[in-house]
């Protein structure tokens, strides 16, 4: 250990953009036994993990980096995963740079941190190849049913966690296959859908029951499930596009990014969805709106389907937008342009030539002189300074909203914020309505998978206090009677 003074910082091996820019394959590889070990030796074992600390799991992170620098690697994973239910996933897609490694020691002394995503992500996958991933068995079966609205990764922590109780899982869908999220929003080249597959395949061997192309409110009432279950955990999280209000924002080739990263999921293995052709970019100008992360799935599956030349704006410049600017980096390489602090005003419609693109895509320029309560630039258009650009494609991330689940589920008495997302005391997660309980992005709005996995595991904590106390108190009726 504490060999960051002697050791570089070194990150798996990494595809060249030139390469990765015409497959949909993952961008890294794996360590080696031996660079895996080594990188985890980097680790300087602090008193103080912030590393753990600014990890929404809470992670063991010293501890298990220290088991793979002394290569104990069953013995790392299995605390890895003790406190992460998709560690390998985790490993892939969390926006390090901005939780732990971020956070870590060594790197705000200026050594570089140690790469922890990486290593968990390594760490998993030799679990799996060793056989060291277990079959979930319950500890004992219970009478009691819960119903899990969304197969995200909110709701699957959740009933991973209540079936190895023992409590009987149904898991409710609207789309083919489980994984929400992880399996029709992620591209491939950050997240494999093997990796979801295998995790999804071992639930169902557990014994949970999964039925997709449901949704809960129109195929199955909200009503019936409550009649057939204890408990309902609405793990459904916050899907509907957040709108731009400009002239021309509904016009034909403006799409919002879901369905075109659906569009672009690769679903080959299981039924892929029917979608609309719309979000073939294939030797189109693309304009993407946004600078979270998905908006930079979006400009990376752009250049992935063969597009002429794809441009991100955003309002912001890039030391203010809430992405990762590892994945900035990566589109960067890529060949993505981007265009900072720029602001839409109009689409206009236009008469595609040979020389001309499909719509005229005007912006103004944007000062960031003021800061919001939470430290943001905020943006403040400068109307005299535009700008044109040209699109055939204009592809909208600019985040997602709650639906209302007050009437898509009749649920008047639901109580829920003025975002629309859920209300839930954090001591319990239960909704205003008893046995109902609520996690994920549809409570916390929307977030990163971490969050969701966490929030998963708690709600599964309290669902089982809830069903625990229930049990007792009817126990006890009988008793008196």
């Amino acid at each position: 250990m504490f060999r960051f003074t002697d050791t570089k910082l070194r990150l798996p091996a990494k595809r060249a953009a030139d390469e990765r820019r015409d497959d949909w394959e993952e961008i890294y590889a794996d360590f080696a036994r031996e660079q895996a070990a080594i990188q985890a030796g980097r680790c300087s074992q602090c008193g103080v993990p912030f590393c753990q600390i600014h990890c929404p799991l809470q992670n063991n992170i010293p501890d298990w980096l220290r088991l793979t620098a002394e290569n104990r690697l069953q013995e790392a994973y299995e605390l890895s995963q003790s406190t992460n239910n998709m560690p390998e996933i985790c490993g892939r897609i969390c926006p390090q740079d901005r939780l732990c490694e971020g956070s870590c020691v060594i790197e705000q002394s200026g050594h570089g941190t140690v790469t922890i995503g990486a290593v968990e992500r390594y760490l998993t996958e030799k679990a799996w190849e060793n056989g060291w991933v277990r079959a979930l068995h319950p500890v004992e079966e219970k009478a009691e049913k819960v119903a899990i609205i969304g197969a995200g990764p909110a709701g699957l922590s959740a009933a991973e966690n209540l079936r190895a109780i023992g409590y009987r899982v149904t898991v409710f869908d609207r789309y083919p296959e489980p994984g929400g999220l992880l399996l029709y929003g992620i591209p491939n080249f950050k997240l494999e859908k093997e990796v979801v597959y295998r995790r999804t395949d071992r639930l169902r061997d557990a014994g949970i029951e999964f039925v997709m192309r449901c949704n809960v409110g129109q195929d199955v009432t909200f009503q019936t499930l409550q009649r057939d279950y204890d408990a309902i955990l609405l793990a459904n999280g916050v899907y509907q596009s957040r709108p731009l209000s400009v002239p021309g924002s509904t016009s034909e080739n403006v799409v919002e990014a879901l369905p075109y990263l659906i569009a672009c999921a690769d679903t080959a293995r299981r039924e892929p969805l029917s979608l609309d052709s719309q979000c073939d970019v294939t030797n189109k100008s693309v304009i993407v709106v946004g600078g979270g992360d998905t908006a930079m799935d979006c400009v990376r599956s752009a250049i992935r389907q063969g597009a002429r030349e794809v441009n991100c704006i955003y309002r912001r410049d890039r030391q203010n937008m809430p992405g990762s600017m590892r994945e900035v980096t990566h589109a960067q390489e890529e060949g993505v342009t981007f265009t900072w602090c720029e602001s839409p005003l109009t689409i206009l419609k236009t008469e595609k030539t040979q020389d001309r693109a499909s719509y005229i895509f005007e912006t103004a320029k944007v000062s960031l002189a003021d800061r919001d309560h939470t430290g943001r630039a905020i943006p403040k258009l400068l109307l005299e300074e535009k700008k044109a650009h040209e699109a055939d494609v204009i592809i909208l991330a600019l985040g997602f909203e709650a639906e209302d689940l007050k009437e898509n589920l009749a649920l008047p008495k639901l109580a829920v914020t003025k975002k629309g997302t859920v209300r839930v005391p954090v001591s319990s997660l239960m909704t205003s309505i008893p046995g109902i309980f609520a996690a994920g992005d549809i409570v916390r709005g929307a977030s990163l998978v971490v969050w969701a996995i966490r929030d998963g595991r708690e709600a599964a904590s309290e669902i089982a206090k809830y069903l625990r106390a229930k049990n007792r108190h009817k126990t006890s009726s009988l008793s008196y009677a």
